[in-house]
Parts: C-alpha cells; structure tokens; sequence
C-alpha cells in the first residue's frame, strides 16, 4: 500500500478500512443461511457449478483490488464525475481475472465487483474532497459515473450478453440500470428497512435475511429472468412478499426461509442481482452508523473468518 502514502488526500489507515469493510461485505452475505436460491453453508441453491469455497477464494482474491479503486477516486478528484468511469475500467477487468483466477473459472462475484468497484472509487473522491463518507453522497456519485450507461444495452452486438439480451426483450436494464440510479433501491428501501429491523433487536442474520427478502420482493432481478423468464420473476417476488407479511422475526421462523430456498431451487431460480444489493446494504449500514459515532459492535459480523479450501 505504499501508493497510498504518495496521495496526501487519503491515508493508507482509510484505504485499508473501506478495503476490509467492502471484504467483509462479500463474506456477510454469502454465510448467510439460509437463503433462497442461492448458495449459503446448507446448500449451493439453484447452482450446479459453484459452492461456498469459492465465495470464500473469490472474496479474498478481489478485495486486493478494492484499494486500487479508493485510490483512483481520489487520484481523480477533480476529474468530470461522468469522465471516471472509463478510469477505472483497467481496475475492474484485473479484478475480474483475479476471481475467475481463484474460482478456476466461475463467476461468483462479477456484480459485487462491478458495485462495490463503484462505491468505493466515490469513497476515495469524497475522501480526497473532504466531504463525509455516507450513502447518499456516495450515491449522488455513483449516479454521475454512470450517466448513460444503460445506453450500451441499446447498442447492437455481434455478441449480445444476457443483459442485453434481457433489454431487447423485456426492457430491464439489469446491474446497469442499478448503478446509474445510484443503488436507490438500497438507498431508499433496503438501508432504512435493514438498519429499523437491527433497531428493533432482531438477530444480525435475521435482520440481514429479512432486507433479502424484501430485495427480492421489489427488485426486477435480471439474474432470476435469466433463468426463470419473466414468470420465474413475477413468482419469487409474490413469494417473497408474501413471507414478508408472514414475517421474519426469530430464527423459529427460518423454517419458511428454508421452505423458499427449496421452491427457488426446483424452480431453477437465484436472485443473484438481489445478493449484490444485499452486499451494499450490509456495506452502507456500517457507513451510516459510523457517521453518528455509533460502535460498530452491535453489526457482529457473520463467520467471516477466511476459509481455506479443504
């Protein structure tokens, strides 16, 4: 991290606690358990290819990047906010290999890395301009970066990718279109709902478990479109709004959760895009009771050791 000290507009300490931060993100969310779909410590949901061990690698493997994007957000400061996007591309694509590198091949990360790439490259320029560190400005931010972005989607190709192809016929605008409105469903509705149901005294993972489910109940996942077509979408989010109004209060009531999981996995359907989400709500929650001065000691976080493969 000696790049780090070169830079008088943010200090090497700042770089390693948004580093470690975005990291224990990714290991919060995937040792949660159980969840619908996707792969937890009870079983690997709706994929065939991958397993917790390699959540595990590849969440090690990326977070060495995740300086990198601190210290070109405040390397580029002063830069136009929609001119750095293509600045830290080179970043992302590195990360990328990094990943597929640890999971030989599997892509377990590839939207945590593109947001959480965002997030903390506009925590580098708030840091670098002296402004607070908290979800709204980041937001603000990570909404100019991405001016226009959904327009790639328009574009023809020669080799269309699933979100462009999900675009072409259904409109949705997928990870793209998240970013460009600055994560506002984490923003305006996970975030407050997640940091009112710790406020209530729920279990960490409940409360955690119980912002997925409302995730996955307004969220237009085009991970679950993917697999499942529009039908697989409209049923996972009636589904999750009806376990919303049943309620997630104790751990009795991860029999329902559990329930879910199983009906998403014969159904082929994982909301991957509503994971993601997930990982910047656990990340933003920390941000914005950090900024009142509050311990972080009630946000105890889950099992997020570093495995080792077996």
């Amino acid at each position: 991290m000696q790049h780090a000290k070169q830079l008088n507009s943010i200090t090497e300490e700042q770089v390693q606690h948004y580093s470690q931060l975005a990291w224990q993100a990714l290991l919060a969310e995937v040792n949660l358990t159980p969840k619908p779909g996707l792969v937890d410590k009870h079983n690997t949901g709706a994929h065939k290819d991958m397993a917790l061990t390699d959540f595990h690698l590849s969440a090690n493997a990326i977070a060495k990047y995740f300086p990198y994007f601190l210290l070109a957000g405040a390397q580029h400061k002063d830069l136009p906010i929609e001119n750095v996007l293509i600045n830290i591309r080179s970043i992302g694509i590195n990360c990328e290999t990094a990943m597929f590198r640890a999971t030989q091949g599997v892509n377990t990360h590839k939207g945590s890395i593109f947001s959480l790439g965002l997030v903390l490259t506009a925590i580098g320029r708030l840091i670098a301009l002296q402004q607070p560190v908290l979800p709204q400005y980041i937001s603000q931010l990570v909404a100019g970066m991405c001016v226009g972005i959904t327009g790639e989607l328009k574009k023809p190709t020669d080799t269309p990718t699933a979100g462009h192809r999900l675009y072409q016929q259904y409109g949705l605008t997928g990870a793209r279109g998240e970013a460009q409105n600055g994560y506002a469903l984490v923003t305006q509705h996970a975030l407050p709902y997640y940091l009112q149901q710790l406020a209530k005294d729920k279990a960490d993972d409940i409360a955690l478990l119980d912002t997925l489910i409302l995730l996955m109940s307004l969220n237009d996942d085009t991970n679950i479109v993917n697999r499942g077509g529009i039908q697989g979408l409209e049923w996972v989010k009636q589904r999750a709004t009806q376990l919303l109004h049943q309620g997630i209060n104790t751990h009795n009531d991860l029999i329902f959760v559990k329930n879910f999981d199983n009906e998403c996995i014969q159904q082929n359907v994982s909301p991957g895009g509503s994971a993601d989400l997930l990982i910047l709500t656990w990340f933003f929650a920390r941000l914005a009771n950090q900024h009142h001065g509050l311990t972080l000691q009630k946000f105890n976080i889950i099992n997020i050791g570093r495995n080792k493969k077996n």
